[in-house]
């Protein structure tokens, strides 16, 4: 224990060096830099500087996100592809190289003690993110993302159509594919790139052992979504059905459905700017049983359906030009059948099926658990953004209660998670962007080490990233 703090310390310490020095280059260079513009594949098109629709790319602000709510239009008359020069072409890709260090606490090995930290650094590549979407016709719109792993393995992201302002009215948008649920805080756009710090923990959360993998906010889900805003936008509502597959195509686990709903509203606060606040709720059940051929599961075959939910609030609130905070709630809660571990063994090897006849075993319980992220941004200028996350997640109820055999500790699994970084452009034109990304992650989790059960057992894990993001 003692080797490893001094391990964690030494990292921290040469974390915040390495940061201070990158802080110190950054306001040397900033007097060099030229006016940022737009994203390319939309900037192309309307001309517009990037200040106008991110607070920082890829992060949308106000009237990116009313740009984004009427299907990527601005309501005027080149919205239309018939308006642009026919070698016009709505494409954005994006990689980013890197290097990182990423350091894991407690690793089960054969040698030694047998648990170990491991920590490497080096260099290596993001996937590739193809990016093509607009306009077929006037309030006819689209997006395609062919996403690629680092060794450029791909998958579809998001294929979407959308139908806009359906009888002349912005209260009546419907859109048919896979695509981001309507969080306000939008992974997808998210300004931070580590492992753990690259995704938000609140929209991926589940507790240890369940088998729920059908709950995943932050992935991009297949459904249908009716989506409506006012003209300025100030409030917005969504209601998605889903296939409960988390986006996986080719139907591969029953005919079980999701909801997904959301409301917000918007109101100015004079010169501090423009807030919002909102509520969200997913609402949907699973299967848990699978017919089998030679003890198989079979895809396609899910029923015994059980529910789970996940609900909250969120807020975006705006304290002038140049600092914003980003909160967003959630309480979670699972069938005791997925606490247990049922849910998908079609794709998870050794997983329960919930056959005929079997039962709970004494003291399954229903797990759930409340969390709360806070998300702030410092905007120097629009070519330099300060970030700050903070996320906990704590269980208030366990899979496994008291009465178990083996009773889970009531902390097992809980969350705490820490993100700080920036993001310098020395330039964003509509022919391309380029970011200098600096950023630090620790994450600490609760009893989920090789020492299961044990007070030992907590793990904390931390990774120092420096990258070029750039698109063109």
């Amino acid at each position: 224990m003692h080797m490893g703090m001094q391990s964690r310390q030494r990292a921290n310490t040469w974390g915040r060096g390495f940061l201070t020095g990158a802080l110190i280059l950054i306001f040397l260079v900033l007097s060099g830099g030229q006016p940022a513009n737009a994203l390319p594949a939309f900037a192309r098109k309307y001309g517009l500087r990037c200040s106008a629709c991110h607070e920082s790319w890829p992060m949308l602000n106000f009237f990116g996100q009313k740009f984004k709510d009427n299907g990527y239009q601005l309501m005027n008359e080149r919205d239309a592809p018939i308006w642009q020069n026919p070698s016009y072409w709505p494409v954005t890709f994006r990689i980013i190289p890197i290097w990182h260090r990423v350091s894991t606490g407690k690793v089960a090995v054969d040698q030694g003690s047998g648990i170990t930290r491991v920590t490497t650094n080096g260099f290596d590549l993001s996937g590739l993110d193809f990016h093509t979407g607009g306009t077929l016709e006037k309030n006819f719109s689209f997006y395609v993302l062919p996403s690629s792993d680092a060794t450029a393995s791909f998958h579809f992201e998001t294929v979407m159509a959308r139908l806009d302002n359906l009888f002349g009215s912005p209260w009546l948008n419907l859109k048919l594919g896979k695509f981001e649920l309507d969080n306000l805080l939008s992974e997808k756009r998210i300004l931070t790139l580590t492992g753990n710090g690259g995704i938000y923990q609140l929209y991926h959360f589940m507790p240890v052992g369940s088998g729920n993998i059908f709950g995943q906010i932050g992935d991009n889900q297949l459904g249908l979504e009716l989506m409506g805003h006012s003209f300025n936008d100030r409030t917005r509502y969504s209601a998605a059905l889903l296939s409960s597959t988390d986006g996986s195509v080719g139907l591969p686990y029953g005919s079980a459905y999701t909801g997904f709903f959301t409301f917000s509203q918007a109101f100015d606060v004079g010169r501090l700017g423009v807030s919002r606040v909102g509520a969200y709720a997913m609402i949907g059940e699973a299967p848990t049983f699978y017919l089998t051929s030679g003890g198989t599961p079979l895809g396609g075959t899910g029923v015994s359906n059980k529910s789970f939910h996940r609900e909250g609030f969120v807020g975006q609130f705006y304290f002038g030009q140049h600092f914003d905070l980003q909160v967003v709630t959630q309480h979670g809660w699972d069938n005791a059948w997925f606490g247990q571990g049922y849910g998908d063994p079609i794709d998870t090897a050794g997983a329960p099926n919930n056959l005929p006849g079997t039962t709970l075993p004494v003291g399954a319980q229903a797990p759930s658990w409340n969390g709360i992220l806070f998300e702030p941004h410092y905007v120097y200028s629009p070519q330099l953004i300060f970030i700050g996350r903070y996320e906990t997640i704590s269980m208030s109820q366990q899979a496994n209660g008291p009465q178990s055999a083996a009773p889970s500790p009531s902390n097992l699994g809980n969350i705490s998670t820490y993100t700080v970084g920036f993001r310098y452009n020395p330039f964003m034109t509509s022919r391309a962007g380029f970011a200098w990304h600096n950023e630090y992650n620790w994450l600490h989790q609760d009893g989920t080490g090789p020492l299961i059960n044990s007070s030992s057992s907590n793990i904390n894990s931390s990774e120092l990233l420096m990258g070029f993001d750039f698109d063109f």
